[in-house]
């Protein structure tokens, strides 16, 4: 398996393109059925907090997704040019609290370092964001 790209526009309609182009490679990779859908479920999350608070729903923006397999891991790249994200104030989200209050959203950065293995960030103000994401195959 080689490397792969996928280039979308920043809306939210697209997301179901990124979701089978990652289901795809991530089963031709080996991942079982619930891992392909926790691999895509993290994608469409960074995607959709791209969309929403890096690009702030500018549809003329884009979005390039990357997957680079290896020995054994499945890395996903996502890269966008929008507002800068500052990964270190994001908090972990107190459940209880959530739930019981009924809350929506603001879940994304906590699901998808739940579901995958690394998630790293790379910023570089003015130029790019790009989060890095590493899904581990356990035979």
């Amino acid at each position: 398996m080689k490397t792969q790209s996928i280039k979308i526009e920043s809306r939210t309609e697209r997301l179901i393109a990124v979701r089978e182009f990652v289901s795809a490679a991530a089963r031709e990779f080996g991942f079982s059925d619930e891992e392909v859908s926790k691999i895509a479920l993290a994608v469409d999350e960074a995607c959709t907090n791209i969309i929403k608070h890096a690009y702030k729903f500018d549809t003329t923006k884009n979005i390039t997704i990357t997957i680079k397999p290896g020995k054994g891991a499945f890395e996903i790249s996502i890269i966008d040019t929008g507002n800068k994200f500052k990964p270190t104030e994001i908090q972990s989200p107190d459940m209880k609290e959530y739930l019981k209050h009924y809350r929506q959203g603001g879940l994304g950065v906590y699901l998808m370092k739940r579901l995958m293995d690394k998630v790293e960030y790379d910023i570089e103000p003015g130029k790019q964001n790009e989060v890095r994401m590493v899904k581990y195959l356990h035979r």
